[in-house]
């Protein structure tokens, strides 16, 4: 079983582990959520590690690919899915969609607080609100902002990419490109493409190409762009407010209502 540490008074437990790859981070009101969450990392991870050995140009794709859902596993099909939406390469959605998958796994068992952080990108159904911060590397709003996750927002799936944090491949200029999709698979697949668009003479200008590529990709609900001192943001999106606290301390005590500001 999982190393399991309570947070504070609301009786959720939390966890996080390296799965290979995969920094993965997750919080529950049932302990076993914790464990099935992991199992699903692993038992995803592998059967893509067995797919990817065959067929190798999955992995190296950076447009879409075909989707075979009874030759592919689960985890491709569904990534492949959401990057053809996108118009990205494949791997673009695979953290995104580990995270979904691992969130429909605590679902099963019963799971009514049910998020899953797999290396930034974010999966979540829950009963209760949340709070996530958005880091975007060294400028000002980094840790600053995030979002009030309310019970009509879920399910979500929430990811970001950036061409000065990630050590993905970007074509863009974004520090931090957020999506928000009712998937993380979506969310991740739209982040990296929208990412890639954020690129002009300006800031402003770089944002507005961005957002207006967020605007025309299937399926997502909102889009925020940081870049420098600018910010902006298309479409319909979470409550963001005002945070106080360290950034990277925020998510993982996302729960706690004293990590608002005023």
């Amino acid at each position: 079983m999982a190393q399991l540490e309570k947070i504070f008074s609301r009786g959720l437990y939390r966890a996080r582990r390296r799965i290979g790859e995969s920094n993965i981070f997750v919080i529950s009101d049932i302990a076993e959520g914790i464990d099935a969450a992991f199992r699903s990392v692993m038992e995803n991870r592998e059967q893509l590690k067995s797919y990817i050995e065959l067929n190798p140009s999955y992995r190296f794709s950076l447009s879409p690919v075909e989707i075979d859902e009874r030759l592919q596993p689960r985890l491709a099909s569904l990534a492949a899915s959401s990057a053809s939406l996108a118009n990205v390469g494949p791997m673009a959605a695979i953290p995104g969609t580990i995270a979904d998958l691992a969130v429909e796994s605590m679902l099963e068992h019963g799971c009514s607080v049910s998020v899953v952080e797999n290396g930034g990108e974010i999966s979540a159904v829950s009963s209760i609100p949340l709070v996530v911060a958005i880091y975007a590397g060294k400028t000002p709003t980094s840790g600053k902002i995030g979002f009030l996750l309310e019970r009509s927002d879920f399910p979500i799936g929430i990811a970001t990419s950036s061409a000065s944090v990630s050590h993905a491949l970007s074509f863009g200029e974004a520090d931090a490109a957020v999506v928000v999709s009712d998937s993380a698979s979506m969310a991740d697949a739209a982040a990296t493409r929208v990412c890639n668009e954020v690129r002009g003479e300006g800031e402003e200008e770089a944002i507005e190409a961005g957002l207006r590529t967020a605007k025309v990709i299937p399926c997502v609900r909102g889009a925020l762009i940081v870049k420098g001192s600018h910010i902006g943001f298309v479409g319909s999106l979470p409550k963001i407010v005002k945070l106080r606290g360290a950034a990277e301390g925020i998510f993982e005590a996302c729960l706690l209502p004293e990590t608002l500001g005023t």
